[in-house]
């Protein structure tokens, strides 16, 4: 049965994670690391304080809009450059050179340049676009090249023209690959915004994963991080259903 299938996927990793935060209370208890390993139980009390609830609304949604509009921004740029490329040949290599050159850069260097190009509010949106924009360029160019040789001979063979072979045979090819992509490009849009916070912004998830640290507030760092995490887990899990149902709609 389907149900039975997928709870014998899902068990696994929920036992793997159950673990994982077991350790984590066993090592924090114990003070085994120190200090700067809380247990987990106190870093969830920190997490869950009304006093406190205020204050990470505030961050994460600073963090979600900063990550949020840099996603869309790379992904659509991504898109477009990988179409270009595609559809024009003679632009690919550079394209896919630019590409490589871009996301080379460390995220903190990308930050420290576009302090002085934009300003310190929009750097957390620019260092996830950039970021972004190399995964989702490198996953729609696989995935438009994606369609068989066989496929591509029965579409010349009934005489369609360039762009309709792009609409009917490679952007669906494509789309599974894309999603794919769209989805590992959370976690590093999430990042590159963090990255971007620690550079002047005055609100958001990083800026508070860096006073905390600053201010030597064990708790509250790992409660910034945690939640940090959960969100990023929480978005990630939405684009798995849609790639699952994309996947579905494909097959």
């Amino acid at each position: 049965m389907p149900s039975n299938r997928w709870i014998k996927n899902a068990l696994p990793g929920a036992l793997g994670i159950l673990l994982f935060l077991l350790i984590w209370e066993l090592l924090g208890r114990t003070g085994v690391l120190g200090l700067t390993w809380p247990p987990l139980t106190s870093v969830i009390a920190t997490l869950i304080d009304p006093s406190k609830t205020a204050l990470f609304l505030r961050a994460t949604s600073a963090s979600l809009t900063s990550a949020g509009t840099g996603y869309l921004a790379g992904g659509a740029l991504g898109l477009v450059a990988a179409l270009a490329g595609h559809l024009i040949p003679t632009l690919q290599e550079g394209l896919s050179r630019f590409a490589a050159v871009v996301n080379s850069v460390p995220p903190i260097a990308l930050a420290s340049v576009f302090l002085v190009l934009v300003t310190t509010e929009s750097t957390p949106t620019a260092v996830a676009a950039i970021k972004v924009f190399f995964i989702i360029f490198i996953a729609v160019q696989s995935g438009l090249r994606s369609a068989t040789p066989a496929q591509h001979d029965l579409f010349t063979s009934l005489g369609t023209g360039r762009f309709k072979r792009l609409w009917l045979l490679e952007v669906p090819t494509m789309l599974p690959v894309a999603m794919s992509g769209l989805k590992i490009a959370v976690p590093v849009a999430l990042i590159g915004a963090f990255v971007g916070e620690w550079f002047g912004a005055s609100r958001g998830l990083g800026v508070l994963i860096l006073n905390a640290m600053q201010n030597f507030q064990i708790s509250m760092l790992w409660s910034a991080v945690l939640l940090a995490t959960l969100v990023s887990l929480a978005v990630y899990f939405i684009l798995t259903m849609v790639e699952s149902i994309v996947r579905l709609r494909l097959t």
